[in-house]
């Protein structure tokens, strides 16, 4: 949950969510490194403090191991330099269309549920299960106690993952964890929709009444779990998430990209117009995306995109979890339209630099168009008097 992939598999964390417990909320500083076998002393120290026997920790950390291939997957985490085009058209395909289809039929009243207690609809879960694992298919085989135990003594991020391990011991304690056999992505995330120990703890839901939280092979654990924790983000039930429309050739491009101060309302006057014809969300605030700039596939988001974000940190990756729910809840495929080129590897790089040079924070130079590098580029295309869609062209970086 809330990480990239590419194609069909696991690719690496981008995380954003409960797991990032700060150092600042426990009065105890973080410990990490050193003798393994100390570092795990203190962990079950730990535990044990919060309530889990000791022999139930014991159990959680017997044999637990540095595994230096979760090591190797953190420090080279996969990001996406794929268009939205490249990558929507990889992973909403007509054979994961079909399947979450049959999905949300074989499951139908599991969804039902979970649109009456949590007012998430199926589309929206259904492509989170299809994006995450391929229907479970794709889970990861890291041994999970092993993968936090990792993390956790690393000493880049601590105080993310020592949260984790403590409570992936008390998953151990209730019998939902096997220290031994538990296995998923190599930074600890757990099952069909892939979640962390702490959110399955607090967002965890026995749907198949069995008396436990089992998100590996349980699809009705999965299916309602995943509702409740989207629930717990903020979706607001019977409200649109995305919605594809056609741009006029003129508009205040300077205003698009994921910035706060628009309704539809606001777009729809300005010559915005819905594919789908539904502006019945005219009062909603409402952001224009554009993926490749204005000549391409243009979205309003609403407020319900802002749990996209919160899942996963990847713009690509969230508009295309995103798209692919419309189109389980029965929209067509989207208008690609003409975009201009884009940049390779090395031209976005050295736009990037350029934009640091004029004094833009873009974050680390990964040749990623990301929010950071729209935004300066947004700014950068206005004072050249360019359209200011957030699109990096050859043009731009020639005018810079």
């Amino acid at each position: 949950m809330r990480k990239t992939l590419l194609s069909l598999g696991l690719l690496a964390l981008a995380s954003t969510s409960v797991l990032a417990q700060t150092q600042a909320e426990t009065s105890a500083p973080v410990t990490c490194g050193g003798d393994l076998r100390a570092f795990l002393e203190g962990v079950k120290v730990e535990a044990v403090a919060r309530g889990v026997p000791a022999e139930d920790a014991d159990r959680a950390l017997a044999g637990a191991s540095i595994d230096n291939k979760v090591l190797s997957r953190d420090r080279a985490q996969g990001v996406f330099k794929q268009t939205f085009t490249e990558f929507s058209k990889r992973t909403v395909s007509k054979a994961r269309l079909d399947i979450g289809a049959q999905k949300m039929r074989e499951y139908a009243e599991v969804f039902a549920r979970a649109e009456q207690e949590f007012g998430v609809p199926a589309p929206v879960i259904t492509a989170f299960w299809a994006m995450e694992t391929d229907f479970g298919a794709v889970q990861g085989d890291f041994n999970t106690r092993n993968a936090l135990v990792t993390l956790a003594h690393d000493c880049r991020r601590p105080e993310m993952f020592r949260p984790q391990l403590l409570a992936a011991i008390d998953m151990v304690k209730h019998g939902d964890l096997d220290p031994e056999t538990t296995t998923g992505a190599w930074a600890g995330e757990i099952g069909q929709v892939q979640m962390l120990p702490e959110d399955i703890i607090a967002y965890g839901v026995d749907g198949d009444g069995d008396g436990h939280v089992n998100l590996k092979k349980s699809a009705p654990d999965a299916i309602l779990t995943a509702a409740r924790f989207i629930q717990s983000l903020g979706f607001k039930a019977g409200q649109p998430w995305i919605q594809e429309v056609i741009v006029p050739d003129q508009l205040p491009w300077e205003k698009t990209g994921l910035q706060p101060g628009m309704t539809a309302g606001d777009w729809f006057a300005l010559g915005v117009k819905p594919r789908d014809g539904n502006t019945a969300h005219t009062s909603l605030e409402s952001s224009l995306v554009l993926p490749q700039g204005r000549k391409g596939v243009a979205f309003l988001t609403y407020p319900n995109f802002n749990i996209y974000l919160e899942w996963n940190q990847s713009f690509i990756y969230t508009t295309s979890a995103a798209y692919f729910a419309t189109r389980l809840a029965g929209a067509p495929p989207y208008q690609s339209g003409n975009p201009d080129p884009g940049l390779g590897d090395a031209e976005m790089k050295a736009l990037q630099e350029k934009l640091q040079a004029l004094g833009h924070d873009v974050g680390k130079i990964d040749g990623i168009l990301g929010a950071g590098t729209r935004t300066a580029l947004q700014k950068e295309q206005l004072k050249l008097g360019l359209p200011a869609d957030g699109w990096a062209t050859p043009e731009v970086l020639d005018a810079l």
